[in-house]
């Protein structure tokens, strides 16, 4: 059985916290999520993802439309 993966590109240098590279990650994998799929799919406190997300959206790489989160362009 062959598994086929996706090669992404280097983590960006603004990223300085395991749980904000874990974040970036998770997007960056799957495409974009809400924060409740964030949560259950990385078992972190919202509170914890509300600080990340905000963290990652000053930075400008992560986009937030309504509920859905994903990395920018």
């Amino acid at each position: 059985m062959s598994i086929e993966t996706t090669p992404l590109s280097p983590l960006p240098d603004e990223l300085d916290s395991p749980r904000s590279k874990l974040v970036y990650l998770s997007l960056a994998t799957t495409g974009g999520a809400t924060l409740d799929e964030l949560q259950n799919g990385l078992d972190l406190p919202k509170i914890t993802l509300y600080t990340v997300i905000r963290s990652l959206r000053e930075r400008g790489l992560v986009n937030q439309d309504g509920e859905s989160l994903t990395l920018a362009a």
